[in-house]
This record gives C-alpha cells, structure tokens and sequence, in this order.
C-alpha cells in the first residue's frame, strides 16, 4: 500500500482518463447512430437505446464494482473493470445485428463502471479533507474535457472510416490505459483477509449515515436536472429557437467549459470553505437558475440568450456539486470508499436516466418539461441538503 504522502507524477492525469471511459464511450459514436442503423438495418431508435444500455451496465458495474474494490484492492478491480470494457468494445466492433450491440454495450458499460468508481476510491486512499476535494476537482477539470473532444473524435474517424473504428478506438483507449495504470498505478487498499463482507450490508451502511444519504441526495437531485438538459438540449435549441445545427454544438460546449471555470474556482474556495459549505452555496445557485427558467417560460417565452446563461449557471454548480459531495461521502466511510463512491455514481446515474426518460415522455414541443424536471431536482435537492446534512459553525469550517 503506496503512503499518502508519496507524490506519483500524472496520477490524477491517468485517474481522469480512467474516469473520461463514460463520456467517451457515449459520446464519441453519437455522430455513428444514424449510420450504424442503416447498416444493421434497424431504426434509428434501436440504436438510440444502446446509450441507455450502456448507462444501465455503467450503473451495475459501479454497484458490484465498488465492494469488490473494497475487498481485493483498487489494481485488481480497475484491471478487471478494463478487460471487461475493452472485450465489450471489441464485441460492438464486430456485432452484424442491434441485439449483439445492445448485449456488447451493457457489457462494456458493467466493465467501465466496476474500473470508474476506483478513481474516487483512490484519491480517497492518499488524502482526506480539502485535500480530497480538490484532487477530486482537478480531476473533474481533466474530465470534462471528454464531453467536448468525443462527438469531434467520432466525427472524424467517421469521415476516414465506418462507425466500427469508433469502437476499435474505444477498445485501443482502453488497452493505453490498462499498460499507463499498470506501470504507474500503486495499490492504495491491500487485500483483505478472511469472509466476504455483504455488499448489501455495506451499502445499507451508507444509507444509514445521515451525512452520507444527504450528500447522496444532493448529487442524485443535480443529476437529475443535468440529465433532462441533456436529454431536451437538441430539441430546445434547434427544434424550439431554431438554432443551426452547427451553432448547437457551441451552446452546448458553453456549459462544459462553465463547469471546469466552477471546477478551478472550487479548488481555490476550499482554501477557505468546507466541501459541505460550497456543495450548499451551489446549490442554492441552481435553485434560483432553475426557478428564474421556469418562471421565464410560464410568464413570457424566455430568450434564447436567457435560457443560455441560466442553463451555464445550472450545469456549472455541478463542479461544486459532484467533487464535494464525493469527497464528504468518503470522509465517513475510509476503508470502504469504493463503495461509497459507487452508491453515489450509481444514484446519479439512475436519477438522471429518470430525469431524461421524464422529459421525452411529457415532452411537448416546448422547454416547459425540461425546465420543470430541472426545478424539481433543484428544490429536492436543496430541501433534502438542508434536512439531511448538520449546519456548520464558521468554527468547523476553519478547522475542516
């Protein structure tokens, strides 16, 4: 087990990329969908429904991937998460129907989220506190590179080759990083001796932490929120105000680079705040962004430019959000972190594939569905924030 204090060079680099498996797995073939259903011969929707699949594995993955962490260590959970994703991405690269690519995309999903959930797990091993925060931040800025680089990744190899190389690219990714981790990545958390704990013990534990469940809370309500912007951004900005295709891209992009902005203003901030404080304050911005949408559409159509900046300020407090929230979960839960983590990530997830699922169902041409599922969350989570975690003194904040 490598101390906390030994500095590994690159290491929060090679945990981001471990972590970018998620985005990069669902982004980087959007632009293949309409191509891979005409090779399969199949709808466009057929094919839509492996984004969900691959969530679904994600989420599992995530959920047995987080005890087994716990039990036989973070290199032999992330190596066996990275076989898995890396069999799974072979297996689309070479499925001639969509149920072949629906079962590869569950298994690759399950892979990358039993690997995923050891970043986390990981920085929580070599640090604590602010310092735990601000790993998981810098971390988070790397990440969020993903979102913007893998739809142009997919467009270009598209435009040199068919929607098969994506995959082979998904697959060599994963292969880099399997030989990157296993020459640089030390064990953080030994093996354990004797019986198997419960899995299910373990994550009843979590959720019977007042503090836990709340930071848990928090992350699943944003989640929620994320997902139905995501979900409804196409539709909004080029079915509803007739944005070019072209310019979406753009509108988009804007809220990824406003988040890592709030992801480099929250490592400097827990210089003088707790994780717990900051994780409040955002959410309290995203309470009155998602209040001003709602009344800007049941009031008057609100303005394009409006919608764009209160949906930046929205999407940015997850940088507050997420890093905090981790990092006050592991906090309780030292030696069993993974599967903290994993609980977390798999409520995310879960919350916001609902989230998304809700604003397709009740949409109606407008924002209205999207910008209501994003109040919802919002007020959840500020309500159940407020209720689950203890207030802090300006003491405790100066001595956490």
């Amino acid at each position: 087990m490598t101390p906390k204090t030994t500095h590994i060079p690159g290491l929060i680099l090679m945990l981001a990329g471990l972590t970018a498996l998620a985005p990069l797995s669902t982004d980087a073939y959007l632009p293949a969908i309409p191509a891979i259903a005409s090779d399969l011969g199949v709808i466009v929707h057929d094919i839509e429904l492996t984004v969900g699949l691959f969530l679904a594995g994600f989420a599992v993955g995530q959920l047995f991937g987080g005890p087994y962490s716990d039990r036989f260590g973070r290199r032999t959970a992330v190596f066996t998460g990275l076989s898995i994703f890396m069999l799974g991405a072979f297996w689309a690269m070479l499925a001639d129907s969509a149920h072949a690519l629906w079962l590869a995309r569950i298994l690759q999903g399950f892979g990358g989220g039993i690997s995923v959930v050891n970043s986390m797990a990981i920085i929580r091993d070599r640090h604590s506190g602010r310092e735990s925060a601000q790993a998981m931040s810098r971390m988070a800025s790397i990440i969020m590179a993903a979102p913007l680089l893998a739809p142009v990744i997919g467009a270009l190899i598209l435009k040199i080759s068919d929607w098969r190389s994506i995959f082979m690219f998904l697959f060599g990714y994963g292969l880099i990083l399997s030989v990157a981790l296993f020459m640089r990545l030390p064990e953080t958390l030994a093996p354990r001796e004797g019986p198997l704990s419960n899995p299910l013990r373990n994550y009843l534990s979590v959720l019977q932490n007042r503090n836990a469940l709340g930071y848990l809370c928090s992350v699943a309500a944003s989640y929620a929120g994320m997902f139905a912007f995501i979900t409804a951004s196409p539709g909004m900005y080029i079915g509803y105000y007739g944005i070019s295709p072209s310019v979406y891209p753009i509108l988009f992009g804007a809220n990824i680079v406003t988040l890592l902005l709030c992801n480099r203003i929250n490592i400097r901030l827990l210089h003088r705040f707790s994780p717990q404080q900051l994780l409040q304050g955002a959410q309290k911005v995203q309470l009155l962004a998602a209040t001003a949408l709602l009344l800007g559409y049941l009031l008057t159509p609100a303005p394009v430019w409006m919608v764009l900046v209160l949906v930046m300020l929205f999407i940015g407090m997850q940088g507050f959000v997420m890093s905090n929230a981790m990092a006050g979960t592991s906090e309780f839960f030292p030696h069993t972190a993974a599967t903290a983590t994993a609980l977390i990530g798999a409520c995310g997830f879960a919350t916001g594939a609902v989230g998304g699922i809700l604003t397709g169902l009740l949409g109606d041409g407008t924002p209205l569905p999207m910008v209501s599922i994003m109040f919802a969350g919002a007020v959840s989570g500020f309500v159940l924030g407020r209720w689950l975690l203890p207030r802090q003194s300006a003491c405790d904040s100066t001595s956490a």
